[in-house]
């Protein structure tokens, strides 16, 4: 039996290290929404602090200095919450993106492998046809040599 070439199969090679790549980068962009939901967590605990710090402070003494602190240190850290969902928002983003090419190098890949897949059937089927025709050609020429010989 003849071996099996698929013509393509540079090309599903290459799709092949493609998706594996974009595998790559959904997992980093992932990984990113990962450490930015986290700090986003970190940054909404510490304001929870603060702001218990604030009505302590504000539920003591009135010591005006710092209870203007706290406000402060409270508005800053609202600040920094209201950023870090900005960057949260971005990296949800990133990572439908990564999905979606991720996605498009799979129907890629998977095309390819399809299309290999019927070459290797027609080529079984091609081989089939050529062991059967051989079996013909043998069979023809052993009857014509036992016709002949009686």
């Amino acid at each position: 039996m003849a071996k099996f070439i698929f013509s393509m199969q540079n090309l599903l090679t290459m799709k092949e290290k493609l998706e594996e790549q974009e595998k790559n980068n959904y997992s980093q962009a992932n990984l990113r929404l990962m450490e930015a939901e986290e700090e986003l967590q970190r940054l909404q605990d510490r304001l929870l602090e603060a702001q218990e710090e604030l009505r302590a402070e504000m539920a003591s003494a009135l010591n005006v200095r710092m209870i203007r602190r706290r406000e402060n240190a409270v508005e800053i850290i609202r600040m920094y919450v209201r950023q870090q969902e900005l960057v949260v928002i971005r990296c949800q983003k990133e990572l439908e993106i990564a999905r979606q090419r991720l996605n498009e190098a799979m129907k890629e890949r998977k095309t390819y492998e399809k299309l290999r897949e019927r070459a290797f059937e027609e080529f079984c089927l091609e081989e089939n046809r050529k062991e059967q025709k051989e079996v013909d050609e043998l069979v023809s020429y052993r009857y014509g040599v036992g016709a002949s010989e009686a």
